[in-house]
This record gives structure tokens, C-alpha cells and sequence, in this order.
């Protein structure tokens, strides 16, 4: 700021009985803050900011700390200090957001296509639940519906599974090809026709 216009700041915010508007502040954009003497209100000044004259009505800022002034939130004006301090704590606030993002970045990302190729299935294993022994199957207890007759039971005892599984390529037998062909595997509901009981 010059001499002549600090000079000039500081006869305008000497509180004169004879003036009606008194200069409070600047902000580092050039923007000047008054208080002026409400006619409605005697007991209040009213808060006004008057722009830059260089400055499109469209690029004009204002800061949070003078705003709070302009809203009678704060009560005494923000200082040339406050207001560099502020704009420092904004550039670091900066820098360390451009460092978080850099180190999120170099992380690598699930959304990303992998750069090496995966590994294959395993094709030979000795677990023994691949191969389990042979043996017969334990058969568990028989569960009919409740609307099925004699007459069903005996033809679902009666049915053999059919194995339609075909054989391995290597010329092992299937593990699961008794589970496969269980007696529900192929059962089909039959019509129900109503008995006439007594």
C-alpha cells in the first residue's frame, strides 16, 4: 500500500462527530469496508462493502472473515495479518491435499487391469476331498410327502437312478457321481388325486 493511500485510509476511519460513514478495513483484493449510521436505527451502524473499481462485479471475493463482519457475526473488523495468515493456511492446506492425492494415486487400485497374468488352476492335488475312498453310500432316512400315497413310495422304491454322467477324461471315476444320481435327481411330482376316506 502507498503512503498517500494509507494516509488517505487513515483519515476516512476517524470517527468525526460530522461524518455519517467510517472506513473500517481493507482486504488484500482492494476492497474497502464501511460502517455507516442507520436512519431507521439509531443504535446500529450498517455494514457495506464498496468494490474495487478495476474489478468485474463478477470476479469480486470476499473473504469468510469479512464476511462474518458484513453479517454482525464478528464484531470487530478482520486485520491485514489475519487475512495473510489465512491465505497461507490455505496454501498448505493445498499442498498437503496434492501430496494425499499423489500418495493415493500411487496405490495401486482394484478398478485397475492387473499387470501380471494369474496364475493357472492348480491340475494335480492331493487333497483328499478331490479323490475320496470308495465305498458304498450310507443311506439316510426316507422322507415322503405327506400327500403321497402307498402307491408312490413303492414306485420311488422301485425306480433305479439312471447315470447319465460321462466318464472322466482321465479315466478316473467321478467323485460326484453318486451324488449326482440320487433318487431326487430325477423326481418328477405326480398328479394327486383325492382318496376317499371314511
Amino acid at each position: 500500500m502507498s503512503p498517500v493511500n494509507s494516509l488517505w485510509f487513515k483519515w476516512k476511519s476517524l470517527r468525526l462527530p460530522w461524518r455519517r460513514s467510517f472506513l473500517v478495513g481493507t482486504d488484500l483484493s482492494g476492497n474497502t469496508y464501511w460502517e455507516f449510521k442507520d436512519s431507521l436505527n439509531a443504535g446500529r451502524y450498517r455494514r457495506i462493502v464498496k468494490y474495487n473499481s478495476k474489478t468485474h462485479y463478477a470476479d469480486v471475493q470476499v473473504t469468510p472473515q469479512w464476511h462474518q463482519w458484513l453479517r454482525y457475526v464478528r464484531a470487530d473488523p478482520p486485520s491485514l495479518e489475519e487475512q495473510q495468515q489465512d491465505v497461507l493456511r490455505q496454501l498448505q492446506i493445498k499442498q498437503l491435499a496434492r501430496l494425499a492425492d499423489s500418495r493415493w494415486a500411487s496405490k495401486p487400485s482394484f478398478l485397475d487391469k492387473p499387470q501380471n497374468q494369474q496364475p493357472g488352476p492348480a491340475t494335480r492335488t492331493s487333497d483328499a476331498t478331490l479323490n475320496p475312498p470308495m465305498g458304498p453310500v450310507p443311506e439316510g432316512p426316507k422322507i415322503h410327502n405327506a400327500v403321497s400315497g402307498p402307491e408312490t413310495i413303492k414306485a420311488a422304491e422301485t425306480t433305479t437312478p439312471t447315470s447319465d454322467v460321462a466318464p472322466t477324461p482321465t479315466g478316473k471315476e467321478d467323485p460326484w457321481a453318486k451324488a449326482r444320481t440320487s433318487d431326487s435327481e430325477n423326481w418328477q411330482p405326480e398328479s394327486w388325486t383325492p382318496s376317499s376316506r371314511r
